[in-house]
């Protein structure tokens, strides 16, 4: 990048949410928004201009609808968009439409609550534009500084034993993505067989998302993919979405493996967190599980990897030819935790003839 710090555009046409994520922008030393317009007209004065890094964009506008917007942006001259979204159920439909037309990602629209979610608000905004950055730039000289501590999987679950379980004959899917991911995500469920051993998969995406997420999947997909709820079993056929906001956990009674969700805290800055269903996943599946991960920033996904493999179970990292953003699987084969690292389009069929 040629600033020293990410520079924004923010695109919305509520003065309140621009007031809003300015100031949470720049709360981060690494950020700075170099504007806020109020519709994409306003927005294109700027851009002529100065290019921004990242465009913060809003979904519905008066003038012009976000989603014209970014179509007529990555037609003419591409740069990094997230786009801010309204929880409703129209509004996660239209943004998921959004990544398919080429945002990076999703962030929900900022709103008043705890101070604990407030900040919890503003490392994911945060990071997303981060994100972003790193796709457009794809090599960045150091890693940016984060004050904020930075929970393990610890504060859900303790570490697996020293000794694996035993195998049988069912096997578990355990599958972590962020940046990139949802993408990532349609390319590798398309291609399963029906039969396939069962999935439990944790997407960085805000509450809300999820859900619509799933049933587009579904949709697509020879499998059934469907929101987890607390308690489902983890069946063949079927892929288990992390629902936004929550932890997913694999546990297993007798010879049944379930799901469980719950509240928390962030681990890895993220919930769902990668490491806590790959924590779990080692300890109650250990020799049948397979752990994939896939395209992502930051380090989520990598202890956990290294846990499952420790465990027994077989580990895969999507090779970086084929990711939006090289961080989680090249974090995850750093720590040793990788069997094997293949493009994105050859572990489905790899995870067929398992």
């Amino acid at each position: 990048m040629l600033h020293n710090k990410i520079r924004v555009l923010i695109v919305d046409d509520s003065a309140v949410v621009r007031q809003t994520l300015t100031d949470t922008l720049q709360s981060d030393p690494h950020i700075e928004v170099m504007g806020a317009a109020r519709d994409p007209y306003v927005a294109a004065d700027y851009i002529a201009k100065e290019v921004p890094d990242v465009i913060v964009l809003d979904v519905e506008m008066p003038r012009m609808d976000g989603i014209t917007f970014l179509h007529k942006l990555m037609s003419q001259h591409p740069i990094p968009v997230v786009m801010c979204s309204t929880l409703t159920e129209k509004g996660a439909e239209t943004t998921l439409k959004a990544l398919e037309y080429g945002a990076i990602d999703i962030i929900q629209k900022p709103k008043l609550g705890t101070k604990q979610f407030i900040e919890e608000s503003r490392i994911r905004i945060c990071d997303s534009v981060k994100a972003a950055a790193r796709v457009m730039v794809k090599r960045i000289a150091a890693k940016p500084h984060h004050v904020e501590k930075k929970l393990t999987a610890d504060v859900m679950l303790p570490p697996p034993s020293s000794t694996a379980m035993v195998q049988t004959t069912e096997q578990v899917v355990a599958v972590g993505a962020s940046t990139g991911g949802t993408e990532a995500l349609r390319i590798f469920l398309e291609a399963l067989p029906g039969d396939c051993s069962g999935i439990v998969i944790v997407q960085h995406m805000p509450e809300g998302f999820t859900r619509a997420f799933a049933e587009r999947l579904n949709g697509l997909c020879r499998i059934r993919v469907k929101e987890a709820q607390d308690g489902d079993t983890v069946l063949r056929g079927q892929a288990l979405i992390a629902p936004g906001n929550r932890h997913m956990m694999l546990k297993r009674s007798g010879a049944r493996y379930f799901v469980e969700i719950k509240d928390g805290p962030l681990v890895c800055r993220h919930r769902p967190s990668v490491d806590v269903l790959f924590r779990s996943t080692a300890r109650y599946a250990g020799k049948n599980a397979v752990g994939i991960i896939m395209t992502g920033m930051g380090d989520d996904g990598a202890r956990g990897m290294s846990e499952m493999h420790q465990a027994g179970a077989y580990t895969i990292a999507q090779d970086e030819a084929s990711c939006v953003v090289f961080g989680m699987p090249k974090e995850a084969i750093a720590l040793g935790g990788v069997q094997k690292v293949l493009p994105l389009e050859r572990i489905a069929p790899l995870i067929a003839a398992k």
